[in-house]
């Protein structure tokens, strides 16, 4: 009979044992997963972030409000060229209201970062437009954080552009005046 308890208890540390082993296989799994371990889904993932930027520069060009709305995340917090912070629905209300058009957004130098299921986006934009009526003109980074849902898709959580340089002079300094002209 003690042969049997004992044979017993050889059998429950060899299950224990091995439930340890499939729980530490199952957690490098996931951790291989969650660290960019799979080139394949890596470029798959940087391709979906790059076709949305391109969403995002279509839907801030043309004013489309509604599209916009599908790429930002309902906690979005942005902050604008003029260091304004807004949230989803201060920019989509922005955006309908025209407060801001953009007519050119020259992307260039775009850089995807991946981190798990977050991705940021840097680029260099030369951007032309209006905000709230005054003329926009220069070339700006920016910094994009798209985080990745449960459903596979993709929004938009975090924004903030910067300008490049000094700000271009007001539209009166840009052309010559005629002072040099004396009048007859």
């Amino acid at each position: 009979m003690a042969e049997h308890r004992n044979q017993h208890r050889v059998v429950r540390r060899d299950i224990s044992a091995i439930a340890w082993i499939a729980l530490a296989a199952v957690a490098f799994v996931l951790c291989a997963s969650a660290s960019g371990q799979h080139p394949k889904r890596h470029d798959q993932f940087k391709h979906q972030v790059e076709k949305l930027e391109e969403a995002w520069r279509t839907a801030e060009l043309n004013g489309d409000a509604d599209a916009m709305a599908k790429l930002l995340s309902d906690d979005f917090v942005g902050i604008s060229m003029t260091g304004q912070v807004v949230t989803k629905t201060q920019q989509l209300d922005r955006m309908r209201s025209q407060k801001m058009v953009l007519t050119r957004i020259d992307l260039t130098d775009m850089k995807v970062k991946l981190i798990g299921s977050t991705a940021i986006v840097t680029s260099l934009a030369e951007v032309e437009g209006t905000n709230d009526g005054a003329p926009i003109h220069g070339v700006f980074r920016y910094t994009r954080v798209y985080a990745r849902q449960f459903s596979g898709t993709w929004k938009i959580t975090n924004y903030e552009a910067t300008r490049v340089g000094p700000p271009p002079p007001p539209e009166e300094r840009r052309h010559p005046r005629t002072e040099d002209a004396k009048p007859e």
